[in-house]
């Protein structure tokens, strides 16, 4: 099944949500207007939104009040891709060029402001404070994984908790609040909401974990970038991490490439043979089930709605998705 056709009945809403996000970024700088178009044109899974959606059915449930949350969610996600582009210097991202490639890295910088600073003022037409509250927690952790992220690129002294802390900052925390804030605009219960939240961080978790696998098992086309993409640009991620502990000379020969300032010719395809063998890819994988199952879990509490039934899927996809 593919993931749309789990929410399929919420198709109506989704375009109304994704024509609600054209007209926000519609700036009057022609720059910024065109610089925000070419990313929105590139695509998505819009998966945030969705799950904004998906939550707030187990309230009250009113589409003009949801996309003042939807939206918010969706622009700052939109906006953090831009800033990763100029972090990683991807020149690809969904098989097309970044901002920071069409255009160059302070372009891509202003964008990813504009987008931030339109999901905030989107966001204040909820006139809820507790939903502001949350917002803007979500963003302070999203901006502090990713200085994170520069300052764990090319380091070889890593371990499994400082990943999972990133990856947690990085992309868990706002598919939670997406959960979450879906829930509280609707004003569902607060057992539900804390139990949406806590699936939202265990997807989330997963979902991470999950890419991190694909960028050695997938193939470019799928990807939209070249296979290996996060440890070339020195991203130390799950897969690398247990695939460096099994393998002694592997651990040396990225180890040495990592430590190269100026970076020396490195065969990407034989590394990722390398890690394959390991069984690093299985073992991360079990990881992610691990996730999966506490997602599961959390929804058992929620009355069986179209909805949780919907979440259950998503989840199920996630485990099994392949690029």
């Amino acid at each position: 099944m593919k993931l749309t056709e789990i929410y399929w009945h919420l198709r109506p809403d989704i375009i109304k949500i994704e024509k609600e996000i054209e007209q926000n970024i519609d700036a009057q700088h022609q720059v910024l207007q065109q610089a925000s178009s070419h990313l929105l044109k590139a695509g998505g899974k819009r998966i945030r939104p969705v799950f904004v959606l998906l939550a707030a059915q187990f309230g009250d449930y009113n589409i003009e009040k949801v996309k003042h949350v939807a939206v918010p969610l969706e622009l700052i996600h939109m906006a953090s891709l831009v800033h990763d582009d100029v972090i990683d210097n991807a020149e690809l991202r969904r098989g097309k060029k970044t901002i920071k490639s069409k255009w160059d890295n302070r372009t891509a910088m202003y964008t990813g402001d504009y987008m931030f600073a339109k999901a905030i003022e989107i966001a204040t037409l909820s006139n809820r404070p507790d939903l502001h509250k949350y917002l803007s927690e979500a963003m302070v952790e999203m901006c502090i994984g990713e200085v994170e992220q520069i300052r764990d690129q090319y380091n070889w002294q890593q371990n499994l908790r400082i990943y999972f802390r990133r990856i947690k900052r990085k992309t868990a925390l706002l598919i939670s609040v997406s959960c979450q804030l879906g829930a509280i605009v609707a004003d569902a219960s607060p057992l539900h909401q804390l139990q949406l939240k806590k699936y939202g961080y265990y997807v989330g978790m997963a979902f991470q974990i999950t890419d991190d696998i694909l960028d050695f098992v997938g193939t470019e086309k799928e990807l939209g970038k070249p296979a290996g993409s996060d440890l070339a640009q020195g991203n130390v991620t799950l897969p690398v991490l247990l695939a460096m502990e099994k393998n002694s000379e592997l651990n040396e020969r990225i180890i040495t490439y990592l430590k190269m300032e100026s970076r020396i010719p490195f065969d990407m395809k034989a590394t990722i043979e390398d890690i394959k063998a390991t069984g690093a890819i299985q073992e991360a994988k079990k990881v992610a089930d691990k996730y999966i199952k506490k997602a599961l879990l959390a929804l058992e509490p929620l009355p069986e709605l179209r909805a949780k039934a919907a979440l259950q899927q998503i989840a199920d996809y996630i485990s099994e998705r392949k690029f």
